[in-house]
C-alpha cells in the first residue's frame, strides 16, 4: 500500500459511490466503505453487490468491509473519499468531530455545492473541522458510473495542491479501464462540475422542448464559454498571484460535453423531465436519484451574485428550477444569448 494514501474508505454508496468502489478494489485495493443503510450494508455482506445502485457490479467479499458505522470507517482509514450527493452531506459532516479527521487525506467526489451554505465543500470543511486545503483532493470527470460498471475505458482528473499526494491517490484509482491525470487547480475543476450539471439540467430541457442538435451545439458552446469566463474571472479574483490553468481539457469542457449529451446523464434526464412539465418533486420521485445541477443552480446563483461574476444562461435555469419561470419563456431568453 503507498504511504502516502494507507488505507482508503469510501463515504458514500450511490452510482458514483459504488463504481468508484469497483475501480480501487479492481485495482487490488481493500476498502472500508460507510453505507448508511443497514440493510444495504448485508446485502453487500452476503451478497456481495449494492442491491440499490449498479447492481451488476460483483465485488469479491475480502476487498470490501461495509459498515454504516462512520467513526469506524474515519478511523481505520487515512484516505477517505467523500461522495454523498451535495444536498446530504452537511448532516453527515456535522455528526463528526474535528479530531476524527486529523491526517486523512480528504478526497472530495461530490460533484455539487452544500445547498445550505451555497460553498464547496473544501470550503465548508475547512469552517467546520479546520481541514486544511492541502490536505483535500477533488475528483472530477468526464466518467458516467454506468461506464466504469460497464469496464469501458474512461477518465479522471484529480486536483491538489500537494503533487506528491494527488498522483499517489490517482495512481490507485489508475486501471486497464480508467486513465488519471492530475492538476492543482482545486477550486476550477469544482466549479466546472457544478457548472456543468445547470447546463445539462438546461440541455434536457431543451431537448423536451423539442429544440434539435443543431440548437444543443451552439448552446453548449456558449454554456462553455460561459463556463471559462467565470472559471478566469474567479481565478483572476482569489489567484492572482498563480499561472492560470489550462480549462481545455477534459475536466472542463470534456465533462461539459459527456454530461449534456448522454443518455446516462441524470441531470440531462431531470432537466427533459421538467422540460415536459413535471414539477421538481416528481421528477426526483420518478428518478429516484439526487440530479445535482438542481441544488447547484441555486448555490451558483448565489456565489454569481456575491462574487459579481455573471452568469446568465445558469441563472436562467435556476429561475426555471426554483423561480417557476416557464421553460418556454425562458429558453426564448436563452435563445437571445446564443452566438
Amino acid at each position: 500500500m503507498n504511504n502516502l494514501i494507507g488505507k482508503i474508505g469510501i463515504v458514500g454508496n450511490g452510482s458514483w459511490g459504488t463504481a468508484l468502489a469497483k475501480i480501487l478494489t479492481d485495482n487490488g485495493h481493500t476498502i472500508n466503505w460507510w453505507v448508511r443503510n443497514e440493510q444495504s450494508v448485508q446485502h453487500l455482506i452476503t451478497r456481495h453487490h449494492n442491491p440499490h445502485y449498479l447492481t451488476s457490479v460483483a465485488f469479491k467479499p475480502e476487498s470490501i468491509k461495509p459498515t454504516s458505522n462512520l467513526e469506524y470507517v474515519i478511523a481505520n482509514s487515512d484516505t477517505l473519499v467523500i461522495v454523498v450527493p451535495s444536498a446530504y452531506v452537511q448532516p453527515v459532516i456535522d455528526a463528526t468531530t474535528p479530531e476524527m479527521w486529523k491526517g486523512k487525506n480528504i478526497v472530495s467526489a461530490i460533484k455539487g455545492i452544500l445547498p445550505e451554505k451555497h460553498v464547496l465543500l473544501n470550503d465548508y470543511l475547512e469552517e467546520k473541522l479546520g481541514i486544511h486545503i492541502n490536505d483535500y483532493f477533488a475528483i472530477t470527470g468526464p466518467c458516467h458510473a454506468e461506464e466504469v460498471a460497464e469496464e469501458r475505458l474512461s477518465y479522471l482528473t484529480f486536483s491538489g495542491l500537494d503533487t506528491d499526494r494527488v498522483q499517489a491517490i490517482a495512481s490507485a484509482f489508475n486501471g486497464c479501464y480508467l486513465n488519471t491525470t492530475c492538476n492543482h487547480d482545486i477550486y476550477g475543476t469544482q466549479y466546472a462540475a457544478v457548472l456543468k450539471n445547470i447546463y445539462a439540467v438546461g440541455a434536457g430541457i431543451a431537448r423536451a422542448l423539442d429544440y434539435g442538435d443543431n440548437f444543443l451545439s451552439v448552446y453548449i458552446t456558449n454554456c462553455y464559454r460561459e463556463m471559462y469566463h467565470f472559471l478566469n474571472k474567479h481565478f483572476e479574483l482569489f489567484h492572482p498571484e498563480s499561472d492560470l490553468p489550462d480549462f481545455h481539457t477534459s475536466a472542463y469542457l470534456g465533462d461539459l460535453l459527456v454530461t449534456c449529451y448522454s443518455l446516462h446523464s441524470r441531470n440531462r434526464t431531470f432537466g427533459t423531465m421538467i422540460g415536459k412539465g413535471y414539477s421538481v418533486k416528481a421528477a426526483t420521485l420518478e428518478m429516484n436519484m439526487v440530479a445535482e445541477g438542481y441544488y447547484a443552480s441555486k448555490g451558483m446563483h448565489s456565489i454569481s451574485t456575491r462574487f459579481d461574476i455573471p452568469a446568465p444562461i445558469a441563472n436562467l435555469v435556476y429561475s426555471i428550477l426554483w423561480e417557476q419561470a416557464s421553460p418556454q419563456d425562458t429558453f426564448k431568453k436563452i435563445e437571445g444569448l446564443l452566438s
